[in-house]
C-alpha cells in the first residue's frame, strides 16, 4: 500500500465533501448533492463497467500465470 496515495485520496475526498456541503462553497462552485435517484443512475452505468474490468483483469492474470508456468517448465527441461 502506498501511504502517499491513500493520503492524497483522503484529502481529495475531504475537499470534495467540503465544497459540496458548505453552502458558501457549493454556491461558489455551483454544485449540489445528488439525490437517491441520481445515485442509482450513476451506479447503473458504473457497476457493469467495474465488473467487466475486474473479470478482464482476472482472466489476464490467469493467462499470465499459465504462460509463466509454461516458460518455467520449459526452462527446467532445457537444464
Amino acid at each position: 500500500a502506498n501511504p502517499y496515495l491513500i493520503l492524497a485520496m483522503v484529502v481529495s475526498f475531504g475537499m470534495h465533501f467540503v465544497i459540496l456541503y458548505v453552502d458558501v462553497l457549493a454556491d461558489m462552485f455551483n454544485v449540489c448533492p445528488l439525490d437517491w435517484d441520481e445515485w442509482m443512475l450513476v451506479l447503473a452505468f458504473s457497476l457493469p463497467v467495474i465488473l467487466i474490468d475486474e473479470v478482464l483483469k482476472f482472466a489476464g492474470r490467469r493467462m499470465s500465470a499459465k504462460e509463466l508456468q509454461k516458460r518455467m517448465s520449459s526452462e527446467k527441461k532445457m537444464q
